[in-house]
């Protein structure tokens, strides 16, 4: 192993810590945020802290399809719309079903209570949205750009649906790091925490994210297995990390509402910009992430509307992510 495998090895762990430390100050910061401008706790695990953690992913995936100098490297930014649900949905959801199985006594074989119904709604719309962005990927018609419009008032109107949420609270918030000896600490305080948090976050996922892209080559590993099974694995960290700390404070809405949010965001703002700016074509490799992902989600939903989604079968979700990574590893070596 050379020195420069061994930096870009190290850089990948320092970043990894870097983004769980930085974490932790953002939604301790985000939860204060939202107490203090009076929205509803619901809405600052779907909306707040999902539109933070996502909007770093959304403008990589602006950069990539408006300034991409190639095609491939466009294609990239199409990779990254549907491999970021496909994280959320096989390893962060199980992620926090392992989180309640270390957690919660019981919690293998007890359904997961915390507002199944907002939850299983979201999934449903996530459905609706996805399906739509499936098709898309297939057809090839005059106009096509211009549907991306609907996608961004898909997610316009989920933000004002979510905005109505309910009161309901979790657990209570912790001192703000940045006032710590405030019981009640001001608004610009708690949102300057937020936003240098959500920097150090971006910062440390794109070292994360660059020294994958050296790591992977050295082991063998084709650049299509880097975008689109490594890569949305760094760029959706911060909200596994989110729930992992969420759960530890006992703070499951908020976890589960960051992800679904997440994923709200990933199917509808990504997107709009891969409409807008590519022809929107789906390959193998992408049309494997699109099913594997939609069937995940069905999976979640039907679980959902039945109050049958206890965590163990949470954490069998991940099984739907090594179903994933087989079948890219087949298309690569069919080739």
């Amino acid at each position: 192993m050379n020195f420069h495998i061994l930096t870009a090895a190290a850089l990948l762990l320092v970043s990894a810590a870097g983004m769980y430390l930085a974490c932790e100050y953002f939604v301790n910061g985000i939860e204060w945020v939202g107490r203090k401008a009076g929205i509803a706790q619901s809405a600052v695990g779907t909306v707040l802290a999902a539109f933070g953690t996502a909007l770093p992913e959304s403008v990589v995936t602006f950069i990539a399809v408006v300034f991409g100098p190639s095609a491939a490297q466009r294609d990239i930014g199409v990779g990254a719309a549907l491999g970021g649900p496909l994280v959320l949905a096989t390893v962060a959801y199980p992620v926090v079903g392992l989180m309640l199985l270390l957690t919660h006594q019981g919690a293998a074989r007890t359904a997961i209570a915390a507002d199944r119904v907002t939850l299983g709604r979201d999934q449903g719309m996530f459905l609706l949205i996805f399906l739509c962005k499936i098709a898309l990927g297939f057809l090839i018609f005059a106009g096509k750009s211009w549907l991306a419009v609907l996608f961004l008032a898909a997610y316009v109107h989920y933000v004002r649906r979510s905005m109505r949420g309910d009161g309901t609270q979790d657990a209570g918030s912790k001192p703000l790091k940045f006032q710590p000896r405030r019981t009640s600490p001001s608004l610009a305080m708690a949102a300057a925490q937020t936003l240098i948090a959500l920097i150090v976050i971006f910062i440390g996922s794109r070292v994360f994210v660059d020294q994958l892209g050296q790591i992977g080559p050295w082991l063998g590993l084709p650049p299509t297995v880097v975008a689109l099974l490594l890569s949305p694995l760094a760029t959706e960290l911060p909200e596994t990390i989110n729930a992992v700390i969420w759960i530890s404070q006992g703070k499951l809405r908020l976890a589960l509402g960051n992800i679904s949010g997440a994923m709200m965001i990933q199917a509808t703002i990504p997107t709009a910009l891969g409409l807008m700016f590519t022809p929107w074509l789906f390959d193998r490799a992408l049309a494997l992430s699109a099913a594997v992902t939609l069937t995940a989600v069905l999976a979640l939903w039907l679980l959902l509307r039945r109050n049958a989604l206890t965590s163990f079968r949470l954490v069998s979700f991940f099984g739907f992510y090594l179903l994933f990574a087989a079948g890219l590893w087949g298309i690569q070596h069919s080739r």
